[in-house]
């Protein structure tokens, strides 16, 4: 008998597929606390899809995802004996409906492919949405005001404008997600904006009395576009995609990033939680298998999760009576985990009075050298989860982010302070617990004139202008100005030191020689780093330097907006820009560190500029994503590599890392709930002898409005851990 040249193409067409099944149906290895299967569409296996199951069935409601291989196979590691919703969502698909499991048993599913690119477009993150929004193009810049085309005189480019929008619109949430691209029908989105941007919520999921802080806040920022101008550009947006405008579709998961395992834990009732903490960056073995810490915005508690059994506690930290302002209890912002284990939290509002011993240069060398009265309540928190003890910390400086040196003495420094660095000697500290003893703090000071030293004669130094009244106050604040940055050859004196000012932010320590490196926030066109040595004998043997990255030919600057600074073993500086980049400053480049040119622009040579993965901004230069810190694995801890720098993607639902080798980027994506907003991040060693088990990177959903998640009103923050095993089926 012979077959007909179609018979022969479809017998081989149905052995090719035969086959494809067998391969997707073998090799997966399941066990008593896995679930695995094969994820198959309308054209075969799906690759490089989530698979998500979730469980209420805990104490606190619990959720593994995974990502499948290339022939849509899936394992789900490490699953508590619970009954689980298990369900697949990727790109290019809509959800599929959820089947309940339990571990241990093979579940194979059915993607579904999206009907149309608008449906589709649903499961994008927010920086893709975001991307379609149109600024005012580069020739309508310098801005001539209401009277003339809308446009705020203080913004002099383009890049001013987007350096405000993306700076004082996406540091509390995310702009794109649902909750933001969607407008209640008002019958004028202009009016519809305007009304969005005065409300604040006072239910029992809010923010309380700092929703209305904030409100006023967005009410400034968008003042600062020019309202009117400002209020027309979010409704052009809402109203194109209300049209049926949809952004570019992402890339599902490749390479290393379909062996990424997340796991998440509902966290802190509903409350507005900033940083977390697990582990001594210098040894990431301390805490082993410990709480996750994280700080309470809202209502001034160290929250803690046991992720072995999911019990959550609320530490309360502790104020001085009458409270301040309208707060309960004091402001805890950034929590870091010492080598004792104990949690030291910088405090944004804390409570009591100020001291002589800051001013008063009799009482103390820091006072002499550089008096900061600051304001009342300057205090640092340490939690001892040993003795269950807090103790509050009277402190000279205002402080913000926490991190620690490399020396026996295991100084503890801070940020915040718009004028000097901050520090415990927590070795005094644990000696003598004597605030005035252990607490050092040293200004910002350029050796502008050369001489290789700072000169001690602080009237001697040139000064900036009033960093507070420059910067408009506070982080987040509009009314920024270029005139925060102070620099020699601004009518400054040439023979002199120069003294700048900011709002110093993320900040880390180099484990090559203990310099301090501190993003320089305000204001974000310019912005860059400061890098402190603190020396032998402080005050006296501060110094500081201060490196921008270079100018383009244009005027703009190549980067802006930086938030985060973090060093590896080989003391590069890596850096986050809010603009879109991660940067690489290796200051062994620069010819010059000192001196009258000394002032940010003397070392272009020392930079390189890594562009983050996602669409850019329409009608810009500039990437749709923001990135609010870094994180430099030293101990290769994740197992992408030793010094591998991480950022968080907080408008991407991502964390996202940079293989310095390769040049690629490897972004960890939280596809559930939508609206991951990450701040931080750190990463510890429970078992170093469990392989990719008892290795994890820690974050928290860090966004101050719980309710713009896709599962609405009610949500809670979320602990989410990731791990990257050897292969999508490691179990």
């Amino acid at each position: 008998m012979k077959f007909k040249k179609t018979h022969l193409i479809l017998a081989f067409v149905g052995l090719i597929a035969a086959t494809g099944a067998a391969a997707a149906n073998s090799g997966i290895p399941i066990v008593g606390d896995t679930i695995g299967g094969v994820v198959t569409g309308t054209k075969g296996p799906e690759a490089g899809v989530w698979v998500i199951a979730e469980t209420h069935d805990l104490k606190t409601p619990f959720t593994k995802i995974v990502v499948t291989d290339d022939l849509g196979r899936y394992v789900l590691p490490e699953l508590p004996k619970a009954k689980y919703q298990v369900w697949v969502r990727g790109y290019g698909l809509v959800d599929s409906k959820p089947v309940e499991a339990t571990p241990g048993n093979r579940v194979d599913l059915a993607a579904v492919t999206a009907p149309d690119a608008k449906s589709a477009a649903e499961y994008y993150p927010a920086n893709y949405w975001w991307s379609l929004l149109k600024p005012p193009s580069a020739d309508e810049f310098p801005g001539t005001g209401a009277n003339g085309n809308g446009i705020a005189p203080v913004m002099k480019n383009q890049q001013a404008w987007v350096a405000h929008m993306k700076e004082n619109c996406l540091f509390c949430h995310q702009i794109g997600n649902k909750a933001t691209r969607e407008l209640a029908d008002s019958g004028n989105s202009v009016e519809g904006w305007a009304q969005r941007i005065q409300k604040f919520r006072d239910d029992d999921i809010a923010l309380g009395d700092h929703a209305k802080d904030l409100g006023a806040q967005m009410q400034n920022n968008m003042a600062g576009f020019g309202h009117t101008r400002g209020l027309k550009m979010y409704a052009d947006w809402t109203d194109r995609i209300a049209g049926g405008e949809i952004p570019p579709s992402p890339p599902r998961p490749q390479g290393l990033e379909r062996n990424v395992v997340i796991t998440q834990w509902d966290f802190a009732g509903g409350h507005f939680v900033h940083d977390e903490a697990t582990t001594d960056k210098r040894n990431p073995t301390v805490n082993a298998n410990g709480p996750v810490y994280a700080t309470d915005l809202q209502l001034g508690h160290l929250e803690a999760l046991d992720p072995a059994t999911g019990t959550t506690t609320e530490i309360d930290i502790p104020g001085v009576s009458p409270p301040v302002a309208h707060r309960p209890h004091a402001m805890v912002h950034n929590p870091m985990v010492d080598g004792k284990g104990r949690v030291w939290m910088s405090m944004r509002e804390g409570e009591g009075k100020t001291y002589d011993w800051c001013t008063d240069g009799s009482l103390n060398k820091f006072a002499a050298y550089f008096p900061n009265p600051g304001r009342v309540g300057q205090e640092v928190a340490l939690y001892d989860p040993a003795a269950k003890k807090v103790d509050i910390i009277p402190v000279c400086f205002d402080t913000h982010h926490v991190n620690f040196g490399h020396t026996k003495d295991d100084v503890v420094y801070f940020s915040g302070d718009f004028n000097v660095l901050g520090w415990i000697n927590t070795r005094v500290w644990d000696e003598t617990h004597d605030a005035k003893k252990a607490a050092g703090w040293c200004p910002f000071v350029l050796d502008t004139n050369g001489d290789g030293k700072i000169d001690t004669k602080g009237a001697n130094w040139n000064q900036p202008p009033d960093p507070i009244a420059a910067a408009g106050g506070a982080e987040g604040s509009s009314g920024r100005t270029p005139g925060a940055q102070a620099m020699a050859g601004d009518t400054q004196d040439p023979h002199k030191d120069t003294r700048i000012a900011s709002f110093p932010y993320g900040m880390n320590i180099s484990p090559v020689d203990d310099s301090v490196w501190v993003a320089k926030y305000t204001p974000a066109v310019p912005s860059g780093v400061i890098r402190m040595e603190v020396g032998s004998n402080p005050p006296e043997t501060c110094k500081t330097e201060y490196y921008e990255p270079p100018k383009l030919p244009n005027g703009n600057y190549a980067a802006f907006n930086v938030r985060g600074v973090d060093i590896d073993s080989k003391g590069i500086a890596w850096v986050t820009f809010g603009s879109g980049q991660l940067g690489r400053f290796d200051r062994n480049k620069c010819k010059v560190k000192a001196g009258p040119t000394a002032t940010g622009q003397q070392c272009p040579e020392g930079w390189t500029l890594y562009q983050a993965p996602g669409p850019k901004l329409t009608g810009t230069d500039v990437g749709s994503g923001w990135y609010y810190l870094t994180w430099v694995d030293l101990h290769n801890v994740l197992g992408l590599g030793k010094d591998v720098p991480f950022m968080p993607g907080s408008n991407s639902d991502s964390i996202l890392a940079f293989l310095p080798d390769s040049h690629k980027w490897v972004e960890m994506r939280v596809p559930y709930p939508m609206s991951f907003y990450p701040r931080g991040m750190d990463a510890r060693i429970d078992d170093a002898k469990a392989g990719w088990k008892g290795r994890e990177l820690w974050s928290v959903n860090a966004i101050a409005t719980p309710w713009h998640q896709e599962t609405g009103e009610g949500s809670f923050e979320k602990v989410v851990k990731f791990q990257v095993r050897p292969s999508p089926l490691a179990n």
